[in-house]
């Protein structure tokens, strides 16, 4: 009898050699927007970073543009209202239907914001916007949570030291099978260089609940932001949502890419899409959404 033997990796494997080759690429990218040897600064304040002046006011940012959050507030005075729909094609399960995702930022002051917001979910589970990470609660069902939190800015870019913010979030269902309230914590980071590339990168930690399984979930993020003229910009994206104490382990882990436009310097509207990297990973997504400052 003659054994015929498949010399196909599997997949587990083949995602094992592909995550060093898209660090080894993302590393190449850094590398090209590191500035060349005849510039004495690699790196540029933001605008709104640093010493502000009263005149100057700091570039409109949304947390919707990536699965990182923004490491800038929406600034004193000011209110930052932001709103997308998700599209998740589960790899088992029914699809996942996420909207409005409506989050609304207020500034107290340069540093600080309070945030509140609402969203329904319809289909399988998933999240892929950022703003829930540990709302969730894995049930297939139709759903409703209010969300509440905070930001604060906490260092600003100063050579290799760079520009960060602290978020922290709670969740309390108001519609669905659910009754349990989470809560999310993460810090962000990021440097600006001289061209205006930015390297961005976040750790979330939240608390998570699915028929009385209670456990941990963590989700580390990193993405690269390239301006393309005054008004568009695009990213390349990695980011995952991994379990701790869960009998049945999450570990769902994305790449993405995509980018936004800003119709005037307070409207920003913007799309993603990406991809599974794992064989438990939803096979893809897709999030479009607005922001309006005033």
């Amino acid at each position: 009898m003659i054994r015929i033997v498949s010399l196909s990796p599997p997949t587990s494997v083949m995602v094992h050699r592909t995550l060093p080759a898209m660090a080894a690429a993302l590393w190449l990218l850094l590398a090209a927007a590191m500035p060349t040897a005849a510039q004495t600064e690699p790196f540029r304040l933001r605008a709104g970073t640093g010493e502000r002046s009263g005149e100057e006011e700091e570039e409109f940012e949304t947390d919707r543009d990536t699965f990182t959050f923004a490491t800038t507030t929406a600034g004193a005075g000011r209110t930052i209202t932001e709103a997308s729909y998700s599209f998740i094609d589960n790899a088992a399960g029914p699809a996942a239907h996420s909207f409005p995702e409506l989050l609304v930022r207020r500034g107290i002051g340069e540093r600080f914001e309070l945030r509140v917001g609402v969203n329904y979910e319809a289909g399988g589970p998933g999240d892929v916007s950022g703003s829930e990470v540990g709302g969730e609660d894995l049930i297939s069902e139709e759903e409703s949570r209010m969300l509440y939190g905070a930001k604060v800015e906490t260092s600003d870019q100063s050579g290799w030291i760079p520009t960060s913010a602290f978020l922290i979030q709670g969740f309390t269902p108001i519609y669905g099978p659910s009754h349990q309230s989470t809560m999310m914590a993460g810090e962000a980071w990021a440097w600006r260089f001289a061209n205006g590339w930015e390297w961005r990168s976040a750790v979330r930690y939240g608390t998570g609940w699915e028929e009385e399984d209670f456990f941990n979930q963590w989700a580390p993020s990193s993405a690269l932001k390239i301006p393309i003229g005054k008004r568009w910009e695009v990213h390349a994206e990695y980011f995952g949502i991994l379990s701790s104490g869960k009998e049945k382990p999450i570990n769902a882990q994305y790449g993405s890419c995509g980018g936004h436009v800003l119709v005037t310097k307070d409207l920003e509207l913007g799309l993603r899409v990406g991809w599974g990297l794992t064989d438990t990973s939803p096979n893809f997504f897709a999030n479009t959404g607005i922001g309006y400052r005033y």
